[in-house]
C-alpha cells in the first residue's frame, strides 16, 4: 500500500474530521465539495452560487494537490432536486468547454445537510 496524502481546502472546512482529498501513487479521490464561498466561509441559499463555489473550491483542491482539470477521470454531482442541473452545467462547461475532453460525470438527487443544494465529487489519475 502506497503512503496517503491527505489535502485540505483553505477557507472551507466540512463538519466531520475528514479531509477534502486523498491520494495514494497517482490517484486522487475527493470527498464532498460543498458550495461553501471560502473567502467568508458562508453558504448561499442559490443553488447557482453554490454551484460556482463548489467548482471554485474544486479548482483550488486541485492546485493544492497539484492536479489540474485534465487530470479528472470522473466527477459526480449530488442535487438536492434534479431540476438544478443547470446550476452544474453551466460551471461544468466553463471548466470543461471541449465536449471531446471531459471526465465522465453522474448526478444523484441527495438529501443535503444543513442547507446545501449541491456537491461535487472527484476521481483524478495524477502523472
Amino acid at each position: 500500500m502506497g503512503k496517503r496524502t491527505s489535502y485540505h481546502i483553505p477557507g472551507v472546512q466540512h463538519a466531520a474530521p475528514i479531509p477534502f482529498a486523498a491520494r495514494v501513487g497517482n490517484t486522487l479521490y475527493s470527498s464532498a465539495i460543498q458550495g461553501i464561498d471560502a473567502a467568508t466561509g458562508a453558504m448561499s441559499e442559490d443553488v447557482y452560487e453554490q454551484a460556482k463555489h463548489c467548482f471554485k473550491n474544486l479548482r483550488t483542491l486541485l492546485d493544492v494537490a497539484g492536479a489540474s482539470p485534465g487530470d479528472i477521470v470522473r466527477m459526480t454531482c449530488l442535487l438536492a432536486d434534479l431540476g438544478d442541473r443547470e446550476a452544474i452545467n453551466k460551471p461544468w462547461l466553463e471548466m470543461f468547454p471541449d465536449e471531446n475532453d471531459r471526465p465522465a460525470r453522474h448526478t444523484s438527487k441527495y438529501d443535503p445537510p444543513g442547507g446545501m443544494k449541491v456537491q461535487i465529487e472527484i476521481v483524478a489519475i495524477l502523472d
